[in-house]
């Protein structure tokens, strides 16, 4: 694939998770890393592994439902690497997250999970979009879950989706492409918490019998950023070992 080396990526949520795999990773390949994490702890831990393996990574505390935050992300990238050429909007709420129905969910608790889940990989795009040259792209982290049925966590990821389809339009004649993945099942300590042994019958009806592991999602989140896939943009690529097929 292309030579990343040197190349500066934004990730949200990056302080674990899928997320951490992304900047590990991605620094591993000669990438400079921003970690924008909402909790600094987490987010600051990331940076400091990355930099004590030889690789270049920043913590910077971000929350992504705020824009202001979100332009303070991308101002730190500028200030402390001078370019960003990549960015990876992955953070949402899903560990933990409430595990109730539209009838029954606080509506205060869903239109925060809606600025985090739908709204911030939009405001994380606007801030970082006008620092960005010729040739960059990004990817948003969707889910299988958009279209499974899977109540306001499946809606949210719905909606990321043609957010990312319609940004694609916007973002064309900038010559910025815009992609997303949508993972299945991934073993992640965010994925037990909230469905514990469920996975493990998720995994039961997949053609691909086992969890997803971060690697599988970093390996198709460089191949959407790459210049091998430069005639691509507002495609949703399900990384999901077959769970959900569409024609």
């Amino acid at each position: 694939m292309s030579n990343f080396e040197g190349k500066v990526v934004v990730i949200t949520g990056a302080g674990g998770g899928i997320g951490e795999g992304y900047a590990k990773i991605f620094a591993g390949k000669g990438m400079k890393v921003v970690v924008a994490e909402i909790n600094a702890e987490q987010g600051q831990r990331v940076a400091d592994e990355i930099n004590a393996s030889g690789g270049k990574a920043v913590f910077v505390k971000t929350d992504v439902s705020d824009e202001e935050s979100c332009k303070a992300a991308a101002a730190k990238a500028i200030e402390t690497f001078g370019a960003i050429d990549y960015l990876v909007n992955n953070a949402a709420i899903f560990g933990g997250m409430e595990i109730k129905g539209y009838l029954d969910v606080d509506m205060n608790y869903l239109n925060k999970f809606m600025a985090v889940n739908m709204h911030g990989a939009l405001l994380m795009t606007r801030a970082v979009v006008p620092l960005m040259k010729k040739g960059s792209a990004i990817v948003n982290q969707s889910s299988t879950a958009a279209w499974m049925n899977m109540g306001f966590y499946g809606v949210a990821k719905l909606a990321l989706n043609g957010i990312t389809t319609s940004l694609a339009n916007e973002l064309g004649w900038r010559k910025i492409r815009i992609n997303a993945i949508a993972p299945g099942p991934t073993d992640t300590q965010a994925l037990r918490g909230t469905v514990g042994d469920y996975a493990d019958e998720l995994v039961k009806t997949m053609p691909i019998k086992r969890l997803g592991k971060p690697e599988d999602m970093a390996n198709a989140v460089l191949f959407l950023l790459s210049d091998e896939s430069s005639w691509i943009t507002g495609h949703i690529l399900n990384v999901d070992g077959g769970q959900f097929m569409r024609v």
